[in-house]
Parts: C-alpha cells; structure tokens; sequence
C-alpha cells in the first residue's frame, strides 16, 4: 500500500537497503570526483552555494558529512548557524546569512539556511504570517535570483523522510550517547506538529521552486542511497573538468648531518588501544 501510494505521488519507488559494502566502494569514487571538482572550483574561480533543508532527522547532517569528508574544510566550507542573538533578530532578516555566501574558489553548504523562516520560524511562532509571506513571495526569489546573476551556482536539496522512519531515528537518538546532543527540546515540539511543517513544505516549494533556483528532492529513508544520489546530483550540476597536473614525486629527505635525538621527557599519552 505505501509502495501504491508513494507512486501515485510520483516518489521513486522504494528499493532494498544497501549494503555498507557497496556503499563505501561507490562512496570512495565519488569522492575522488568530488576533489576533481574541488580542484576545478579553485581553478576557475567558481562560486557554488548548497542548501540542506529538510525535517528533524531527515539526514542533512551524515548527507553534508559524507559530501565534504575528503575535500578541504577551506574550499568545501559548512556554515551551521546558531539561534540568532537578539541584535541580529533586530537586523534585517537575511543579513547573517549574506556574510557566509561564497567568494571566487569557494564551494559553502548552508546546514539549514534562510529557509528557517519558512520552516520552523512560521510553525513555532518565531514569525508572524506577514512575515514569512514577505519572505517567500519576495526576499526569497529576489534574493536568490540576484545570487543566480552574480555567478553563484546556488542548489537547493530537500531531503523527504517518512514519518515512520524520523520516528525510528529520533527514537534512536534517546537512548544513544553519541547522539543524545541532537535530540533538542525544540525537536520535540517539531515532532508534533508534522502537518504543520507538511503544509509549511508545500508553501515554500509553491513560492521558490523557481526556474532558476529549483529545489531537489531526495528521498532520505535509505540514508545510503539518498547520500550518494545527492552527491551524484552535485556532480552534474557543477560541470567541470579534470585539472591537469604535473606528475607528484617526493624529493629526497636531506642528510642528518650533527643532528641527534634529544634526551628530552617527552610526555607520551597512555596507549590503551
């Protein structure tokens, strides 16, 4: 019946879960792609902004990991921002977001980004109606149309989990150590309000699912699949090319000469492992 009704929704159908095998070979050569591409973007001087957005759980954060895990934090930057502070809910509201945009050899992956407005801010109450109309009938599209004419490459991916598995993996992060920390009170109430943030969804695709910036969806139940299909897609929306190289060769180390190793305490951490 699910499989029945995700295709009347046009969803892609759901396939078997992928072995960790075949995900970590596939991983590894797109990876390599993606220091092609990071080389390319140096090379060029090219300007690319992602966004992430998506429920609590979803997998925006293990998605923006796998993509960036072998590339330079200096090219690749992720830019995660706190609650705003009160001076800068007194700014105009997408002010702390425009210092973040990319320069020229820059790639930056906004975890979370204006969108907020028209997520969590519309259904916690952080804004008023007006507001989030103001921002996704005009500061939304103008904005990014104007980034688009710039030169920014500005893509935008909504990653769609079902309720059954966001309830699975919130569950998951109760009773796990490691990730106790992204279980917040305000991802409690978010867990509540489901169709709240369905109807919130359907407002901003309708308003920014625009021709020249439109939003991506990946389905994100398979946190395997959604992360290489999400990085596959990045691949081709950036085209680019091999940056020609010379031929790597260590030199030769220089001669010890007089130097000899100090007697020195050197304070050694414990080896346990």
């Amino acid at each position: 019946m699910a499989k029945k009704k995700a295709a009347a929704q046009g969803k892609p159908q759901e396939k078997e879960k992928l072995k960790n095998k075949d995900y970590l070979n596939e991983l590894a050569r797109l990876h390599v792609e993606l220091v092609k591409l990071q080389q390319w973007v140096q090379h060029k001087g090219l300007k690319v902004c992602i966004l992430f957005e998506g429920r609590d759980g979803a997998g925006k954060g293990g998605t923006i990991k796998a993509l960036t895990e072998r590339v330079s934090p200096r090219v690749f930057r992720v830019v995660a921002l706190p609650a705003p502070t009160e001076r800068e809910k007194s700014q105009m509201y997408l002010q702390r977001y425009l210092p973040h945009l990319p320069a020229a050899g820059e790639i930056v992956i906004f975890d979370r980004s204006w969108y907020n407005r028209a997520g969590v801010e519309r259904v916690m109450g952080f804004c008023t109606e007006a507001q989030t109309d103001t921002f996704l009938n005009m500061v939304a599209p103008r904005v990014e149309q104007a980034l688009v004419e710039s030169g920014i490459i500005l893509l935008k991916y909504w990653l769609e989990v079902s309720e059954e598995e966001q309830t699975r993996r919130l569950k998951g992060r109760i009773t796990d150590g490691r990730k106790i920390w992204k279980l917040s009170p305000m991802d409690l109430k978010s867990y509540s309000r489901w169709y709240d943030y369905s109807r919130a969804r359907d407002a901003m695709f309708a308003a920014t699912d625009t021709e020249f910036a439109p939003w991506r969806v990946a389905v994100s139940d398979d946190k395997r699949r959604a992360r290489l299909n999400i990085i596959s897609d990045v691949l081709t929306r950036i085209p680019y090319e091999e940056v020609p190289r010379s031929k790597v060769k260590l030199p030769k180390r220089q001669a010890r000469g007089d130097y000899r190793e100090p007697n020195y305490p050197f304070k050694f951490i414990p080896q346990k492992f």
